[in-house]
């Protein structure tokens, strides 16, 4: 009886390793006791109604020192965030609020530079409303891979105080969806003690763990607003030349496509026309896959995991492609620690996974959140993905990383060091494939030598001499391809 209560208990408050029957026991204890705790999002509570208020008196709560997290990408509430930075210029007493997000889309008014007192941003991922705030030291980043995003609040490392997020309407059950977001909100509402819900009609309501019943809220607030969007633009020339090495070299039929969002990956997607049984597990995608997906291109019949559906932790694309998600049981919405976990990506065939960098040196090691020491997004979910396509269980993954020879300066993202001060995002034993749109250099189990050989191929013709006569002074050998 004892191990079967540890066995059921292990599976809600996670898993641990006992050196007897007492430390089961007192582990079985411990867990049971703490219950009362968690606020599970999808558990109505028994005689409890969210406050339906104004912006202003639910932002009202927070107190100085407090830490507030904010949901984020296209489901960032945004009559909230306004409401607490009109908050913090009004009342003179609120001081040191630390405010999480995993990245903005919406305008932060909370980053402005008279409101650094008050509030210090931590940016778990960086966008272009941030960014200054992040290099001008006023707010944080958080460098940590997007699956690892909730053991920040699992471990206690972070300890909400108040939550914030933008949901749909209510259902007649009384559930609420996240919409185009879970990421880690679930981990998030379980350890903060209020959670304030902004409801706009116009989100889309998903499924997976994208759930929340009304009760977890303590306060709701109406707003009606147009979602964050992006509205897909035609590839470049170059994207178009990348995009096509890859589709017509790397995506096989069959395989599981992680992409990000931008040109090149939308340039990858409109030539895998005459691909067959595509299947999508991704952190996020965009209109693009919307399109495979009525052409018949994408089925997911083929995938492991969610066997025919499609799999991602947020999404990011345009009205239309947010109308065609709405009600749609063909998408289910993960958590990221289950979407990003590199093992739950290795069960299925074929993983493909197609990211982009900054710049990469002609050993391998990429920057991809960073230009030097200015830093410009965030970790995300390159490394969880390009990790699982390499461990596929069935040995046929391909990591790749995409990126244009040169800047619109006309500087090689190629280089023989990366910029003075520069992260490196992925290492060099993780990168396996780069494409740019002179070609395919494959590095996995390739010495530096040869791996400098690889990169100087596909750079652009104009640096191939100057990096060349770099590698030799770098690697006192030439680059070779034997």
């Amino acid at each position: 009886m004892l191990n079967k209560l540890s066995v059921s208990i292990g599976v809600v408050s996670g898993p641990f390793v006992a050196t007897s029957k007492v430390g089961v026991a007192s582990h079985v204890v411990r867990s049971l006791s703490s219950l009362s705790s968690i606020r599970e999002p999808t558990q109505p509570k028994s005689n409890k109604k969210p406050k339906y208020t104004s912006a202003s008196e639910a932002v009202s709560v927070i107190k100085s020192g407090d830490t507030v997290w904010m949901q984020g990408v296209a489901a960032a509430p945004k009559a909230l965030a306004k409401a607490m930075a009109d908050y913090g210029l009004q009342n003179k007493q609120l001081r040191n609020v630390t405010v999480g997000h995993l990245m903005s889309l919406t305008t932060p008014d909370y980053v402005k530079p008279e409101l650094k007192d008050v509030f210090r941003v931590h940016a778990a991922f960086v966008s272009g409303l941030d960014r200054e705030a992040v290099n001008d030291g006023r707010a944080d980043y958080l460098p940590v891979f997007l699956s690892e995003v909730p053991l920040l609040f699992r471990r206690g490392i972070y300890k909400p105080r108040v939550a914030m997020l933008q949901v749909s309407s209510p259902d007649e059950h009384g559930y609420l969806s996240m919409g185009v977001s879970v990421c880690a909100m679930r981990d998030i509402l379980k350890a903060c003690d209020i959670v304030i819900g902004e409801v706009n009609p116009r989100q889309p309501r998903t499924f997976g763990d994208s759930l929340i019943h009304e009760s977890n809220f303590d306060y709701l607030v109406q707003n009606e607003v147009e979602l964050d969007q992006i509205v897909p633009k035609p590839p470049s020339d170059v994207e178009k030349a990348i995009g096509k090495h890859i589709a017509e070299n790397l995506v096989e039929d069959g395989c599981t496509l992680q992409t990000g969002i931008g040109g090149i990956p939308d340039a990858v997607l409109s030539q895998c026309k005459q691909h067959k049984d595509l299947g999508v597990h991704s952190e996020m995608f965009s209109d693009s896959v919307m399109e495979l997906i009525k052409s018949g291109n994408i089925n997911n019949r083929l995938k492991k995991t969610e066997p025919g559906l499609l799999c991602a932790t947020f999404l990011f694309g345009s009205t239309k492609f947010y109308d065609f998600f709405h009600n749609n049981p063909y998408l289910v919405l993960k958590t990221c620690d289950y979407t990003n976990d590199q093992d739950i990506i290795a069960q299925n065939p074929k993983v493909t996974a197609i990211n982009s960098c900054i710049e990469i040196d002609i050993i391998g090691q990429v920057a991809s959140d960073t230009v030097g020491t200015t830093t410009f997004s965030g970790y995300g979910g390159q490394v969880d993905f390009l990790r699982g396509a390499a461990l596929g269980s069935d040995g046929k993954g391909k990591p790749i990383l995409a990126l244009s020879a040169m800047t619109n300066k006309g500087v090689s993202k190629i280089v023989p060091f990366l910029k003075h001060g520069a992260g490196v995002t992925t290492s060099r034993a993780h990168v396996h494939y780069v494409v740019t749109e002179f070609g395919i250099a494959s590095l996995f189990g390739k010495n530096y030598r040869q791996r400098a050989y690889e990169l100087i191929q596909i750079a652009h013709p104009d640096h191939r001499a100057s990096l060349e006569k770099a590698a030799f002074e770098r690697l006192k050998c030439m680059p070779s391809k034997d």
